[in-house]
């Protein structure tokens, strides 16, 4: 047995569960809960407490899950990027995972630090990265359905793509 795969094939899967997971915590359960806990007086353990911890595990489970699925494709690696046909469906499911990455770090993270007053920004900087974070992480949540597709399938090309 060859233990870099199998190491970076646990590693992928762990992490990976841990970002989605987060995300669809962020998405589907506090989103709401904050919006309530802002409206009774309550926000401030949510924002002071639970989001800097939750985001710290989110964003760095995002890069353990994008590094050890780039171990995974080995060198395959550049196949999978330039969606050569014999990688086509990893390549896809690649893809989606590194702009969702991207979004991470480049548009949610930033952006969270603002809301959650971890760097100065006015209200006006606030309600816009509000927005910013928001539509980003949607659309994490949006790419996380044919990501997870497009790994499997990755797994089982031939049946998906001949």
């Amino acid at each position: 047995m060859d233990w870099v795969p199998a190491i970076s094939r646990w590693i992928h899967l762990l992490a990976g569960v841990m970002w989605i997971g987060l995300l669809y915590y962020f998405n589907f359960v506090n989103v709401a809960a904050a919006k309530a806990a802002a409206a009774d007086g309550t926000a401030a353990g949510i924002s002071k407490h639970v989001m800097p911890r939750a985001l710290f595990w989110f964003r760095w489970a995002a890069v353990v899950t994008w590094l050890a699925g780039a171990a995974l494709l080995g060198s395959s690696f550049g196949s999978a990027f330039l969606l050569q046909k014999s990688h086509m469906a990893i390549g896809i499911g690649a893809w989606l995972g590194t702009i969702m990455l991207f979004n991470v770090w480049v548009l949610i993270w930033p952006n969270q630090k603002k809301i959650l007053g971890i760097v100065q920004a006015t209200d006006e900087e606030k309600n816009k990265a509000r927005r910013v974070a928001f539509l980003a992480s949607r659309t994490n949540t949006m790419f996380s359905i044919p990501l997870l597709y497009f790994m499997a399938a990755g797994a089982h090309s031939a049946v998906y793509f001949g």
